[in-house]
Parts: structure tokens; C-alpha cells; sequence
């Protein structure tokens, strides 16, 4: 089964749909940090904030790629054992007795769009909040790794954790210091990383 009509369909609303994703993902994690990210941030980065987020870890590539990579699939998987009890109380499937094959290539993709909309969420989402509060969490106990060094233009050099940024400003926790700066991009000569650490 095929789902290259519907997904032509969807393209449009599937990116559009995407950015809210990043933007509510980006503004549940710094609002947990007390910062309103969409004043700091420019149209660019919030179109680009749903790329950006899943390009930023080999690990969330994967898994939205296979998460994609499933649900193309789904819908001949749903026709295939469309009568088995657990698929049907799972997806909240109908009886497809009355449809003709075209209905039901169109119900059962309309099912695993919405599902993997749904799943798209729920990660955002959840990505978000534990991102937000595990880092608010330790920059509270001043467990930061301050594996980066901003050199400013005008001012001594500063060890930070480098909370995050984008393409006006850097977001960040100076080392010693429990609170979050925001410094324009344009007042820092380079950024050195200092050592690699798996926590940032």
C-alpha cells in the first residue's frame, strides 16, 4: 500500500506542523530556564528550529528517521491484521467491511498519520520538558560541565556551559554562577571547546 498521494497532500501541513512542534519543544525547555525563547529568537530560527533540533544528536536522527520509516509502512501492516483484538483496541480501528480498496488505503493512512502526529508530540514535547529541567536541575546544584570558553571582543575570556543559542544570541551558564547570560552573538570574538563531555 502506498501513501505517497496522501503524504503529497500533507507536506505542506507536515513542516508547518513541525515548527509548532520545535517552538513548543523550545519554549517549554527555556521557559523552565526563565527565559521567553521567541524574544531572542529571529523567523529564521524558528523555521529552522524543528531541523536544527533533530540534526543536533545522531541518536534523535535515528529515531525520527525510523519513527517515519514505520509509519510508511503502517497503514499495510493495519490492512494485513486489521482483525487481530490488540491492533484494532491499539489503533481504535473500524470496521472496513463497507469501503471500497481506495476508502480504505485512505482510512488506514489518515490512522498512521495521525498516530505518528501523535508520537511526534509526545517526543517533542517530552524532550523538551526533561531538557528544561534536568538542566535547570543542575545548574540548581552546580553539576554544569563548563566545557566551552566564550572570548569576548572587548572583555576577559569566561568558562561556561553553553545552554544553547541561535543565530543571535549564545545562552549560557558562566562557570561559578548559578543563573543563565545572554550574550549577543556579535560581542564574542570565538567560542573554544575545551574538552568533550557527553553531558551539556
Amino acid at each position: 500500500m502506498k501513501i505517497s498521494e496522501d503524504l503529497e497532500k500533507l507536506l505542506p501541513f507536515g513542516y508547518l506542523f513541525l515548527i509548532v512542534m520545535g517552538i513548543l519543544k523550545d519554549s517549554i525547555q527555556y521557559y523552565q530556564l526563565g527565559i521567553n525563547i521567541l524574544k531572542f529568537s529571529t523567523i529564521v530560527d524558528v523555521l529552522m528550529s524543528p531541523l536544527v533540533y533533530i540534526t543536533s544528536n545522531p541518536i534523535i536522527l535515528i529515531t525520527i528517521i525510523l519513527l517515519f520509516a514505520s509509519h510508511f509502512y503502517l497503514p499495510k501492516f493495519l490492512l494485513e491484521n486489521k482483525n487481530k483484538i490488540t491492533v484494532q483496541k491499539m489503533f481504535d480501528l473500524k470496521s472496513d467491511e463497507e469501503l471500497t480498496l481506495e476508502q480504505k488505503k485512505s482510512y488506514y493512512n489518515q490512522i498512521a498519520i495521525r498516530t505518528l502526529a501523535v508520537i511526534l508530540l509526545s517526543f517533542f514535547m517530552g524532550t523538551g520538558v526533561a531538557s528544561g529541567y534536568f538542566t535547570s536541575q543542575r545548574i540548581a546544584k552546580g553539576k554544569l560541565d563548563y566545557n566551552y570558553q566564550l572570548n569576548f571582543n572587548d572583555g576577559d575570556p569566561e568558562e561556561v556551559n553553553l545552554v544553547g543559542t541561535n543565530s543571535l544570541y549564545y545562552f549560557y551558564v558562566a562557570k561559578g554562577q548559578k543563573h543563565i547570560k545572554i550574550a549577543p552573538i556579535g560581542s564574542i570574538k570565538n567560542v573554544e571547546l575545551l574538552y568533550t563531555t557527553a553531558s551539556k
